[in-house]
């Protein structure tokens, strides 16, 4: 593997802190790196400084030759009135983009939906951060430094890039380095882990769960080196008090498999216990819809239903999670659980206990504190919550989220913004809310805090809504999930993946609508290019309509004997590809019951799936061609 480039011995010094010291890294062809450690410590101080936009106070960043890299920032610098268009492929003719799969795969996979000629300022948070990494993605790069990529992006969205991510390069060629707290990004994409603390980067192996057990068991290594020294340091003072002894030989310490690791750790909830204690605090009913319809209409007369005749009991210490697109109407959802929108049709019913608590993406009710100190915001709250079973004080509540003394002094509007979701988090649990309503309660938050959230939450007592596009915190706090598609809600017991092929079913039953429509539209005397910008760009996604006619035009007729020849090539692959997915499938039984601590096993049922899934690919590929073919 080929050096691309790194670092050697820096020092980055800002006015109040030092970031790094003597920190020495390298890049080579083929690495994909996930960068992790608590706000703060410099993961985007170390992805600039790598990618040449940081110079160092002291030693030499390194780059091999002529290395491209392309950077994606937590904040883009996109113009508010460039359209769409020009803010993904500037000055680039039509025929050219248009033209180039890679190019074309890009748009097709994040921007497929926004209008072409819309400027970038209408667009919301979600559309502009799609657009930016469409910008980004299509350019020809040796290295991606992306800076939490995943910010504003569904879950559909965050699938197809890390698709993207995974076959963007050749087997060994290019790199990846990417910040995101999303762990299931980081388990599915990278194949090495740095993490950022005291002023040093510390390299581990594998994604985001063997950096997990390797940092659990570094962790204890330490626990027991510091034990060893304690002993030493007694038996240095015995042999001070008592004179010379013989020293025994050290005995050689094992190290465990993972499952000793865990072996006295307890189960995440006890679920029954805190349906108990959730229906203590709020009675039988808490929220039922009945019929649930809204509709909202357009300055253009037009009406757009974002819930369609909905059906949900919500009981006391239910613990649910919503995904849906963007836009899909989740936060709409939301609120008419809560009494706060009004319905076309239907109606809400609201338990005379409910006390609803809202955790909201913008963190809107921080703003009332002004000035204040955390310390005198605190001071306002004296008494205890109850979190698993325990009685928790503000200040054990607010240690617990990560504040140290030196944080309390300071202003509530200087926090940063992984302090402030800390804060309003703990503000709204000392509140005691018996239903709490989440969205998207992991922006901000490091993998670290991550985790001390989700332990907070399986002590908690009450009813539990969340939101978000982390699949890793959904799967780990809810215990059911469901989907909002097409107005309607849907159970998930699939999980997450459930509503990934729901999602992929339904477009393609959507594709397949639009292209017979198109095809049924199609005349020999419609020769002209749309002028409507937005089908320009969804018809460019495949082949632009000019070139697609000629292609008709000039496509060799096949014989009788020919098209029988492909017809059944094409079923024969069919029977091919399912006799392989059902092999798939069986694989990945047999992995899902295998030792999770055996990595050997695991890469050996992996390699199987990876071959037979090549194989899949490639009947496919040669289906396609066939029917290409056939016309």
């Amino acid at each position: 593997m080929a050096f691309l480039l790194g670092c050697e011995k820096v020092r980055v010094e800002f006015p109040t802190k030092t970031v790094f010291e003597g920190v020495s890294l390298g890049v080579d062809e083929g690495d994909r790196i996930g960068i992790v450690g608590r706000n703060g410590d410099g993961k985007s101080t170390l992805l600039n400084l790598l990618a040449g936009r940081l110079d160092p106070d002291d030693g030499r960043v390194l780059k091999n030759g002529a290395v491209r890299v392309g950077v994606l920032g937590q904040a883009d610098a996109l113009s508010d009135d460039d359209t769409v268009e020009r803010a993904i492929v500037g000055d680039l003719p039509e025929y050219q983009w248009a033209g180039d799969a890679r190019i074309r795969d890009v748009i097709a996979g994040l921007a497929r939906d926004i209008p072409w000629d819309a400027t970038v300022g209408t667009l919301s948070g979600g559309q502009r951060r799609r657009v930016d990494l469409v910008r980004l993605l299509i350019g020809d790069w040796d290295v991606l430094a992306l800076d939490e990529p995943t910010n504003h992006l569904d879950v559909r969205a965050i699938t197809w890039l890390a698709d993207h991510l995974k076959s963007r390069w050749k087997q060994g060629a290019g790199a990846l380095l990417v910040v995101t707290h999303d762990r299931w990004f980081l388990d599915e994409v990278c194949t090495g882990m740095w993490e950022v603390h005291d002023r040093q980067v510390e390299p581990f192996e594998g994604g985001f769960s063997a950096y997990v057990m390797q940092r659990v068991e570094r962790d204890r290594l330490a626990a027991l080196a510091e034990q060893k020294r304690q002993n030493e340091l007694r038996r240095e003072l015995a042999w001070l008090s008592r004179g010379a002894r013989a020293r025994a030989t050290k005995p050689k310490f094992h190290v465990a498999a993972a499952q000793a690791l865990i072996a006295d750790v307890p189960p995440l909830r006890d679920e029954l216990e805190l349906k108990r204690m959730a229906m203590a605090r709020l009675g039988k009913q808490v929220v039922d819809l009945e019929h649930a319809t809204v509709r909202f209409e357009g300055t253009d007369g037009s009406s757009r239903t974002v819930l369609h005749d909905v059906d949900w009991i919500i009981g006391p210490g239910d613990r649910y999670g919503i995904v849906g697109e963007n836009g899909a109407g989740k936060t709409t959802l939301l609120r008419v659980i809560q009494g706060l929108q009004r319905l076309d049709a239907g109606r809400v019913k609201i338990g005379q206990t409910v006390r609803f608590a809202v955790l909201s993406q913008h963190l809107d009710d921080l703003a009332r504190f002004g000035d204040d100190r955390v310390r005198q915001v605190i001071g306002r709250y004296s008494r205890r919550t109850m979190l698993d079973g325990k009685e928790v004080t503000p200040a054990q509540l607010l240690e617990k989220l990560g504040f140290s003394r030196d944080d309390l002094n300071e202003p509530v509007c200087d926090l940063s913004g992984g302090q402030k979701r800390r804060l309003a988090l703990m503000l709204i649990l000392l509140d005691e809310p018996n239903v709490l309503v989440l969205d998207e309660p992991g922006n901000d938050l490091d993998t670290d805090m991550l985790a001390v959230v989700e332990d907070l939450l399986d002590g908690w007592p009450g009813t539990l809504l969340l939101v978000t596009h982390d699949r890793y915190l959904m799967e780990r706090v809810t215990d059911h999930q469901f989907a909002l598609l097409d107005g309607k809600l849907r159970h998930l017991p699939g999980g997450v993946e459930e509503y990934l092929k729901l999602a992929d079913e339904r477009e393609a039953t959507q594709s397949g609508d639009r292209r017979q429509m198109r095809s049924r539209s199609d005349s020999p005397a419609r020769t002209k290019r749309p002028q409507d910008a937005s089908a320009r760009a969804e018809l460019a996604w495949c082949v632009p309509s000019d070139d697609r006619l000629a292609t008709e035009a000039t496509r060799p007729q096949l014989s009788g004997g020919e098209q029988r020849t492909l017809r059944k090539l094409m079923q024969s692959n069919e029977r091919k590809i399912e006799t392989l997915n059902a092999k798939v499938d069986a694989v990945r039984a047999e992995m899902a019951v295998a030792d999770p601590s055996d990595f050997t096993a695991l890469g050996d049922f992996q390699a199987q799936i990876n071959d037979l899934q090549s194989q899949i690919d490639a009947l496919e590929e040669e289906w396609m061609e066939a029917a290409e073919q056939l016309g």
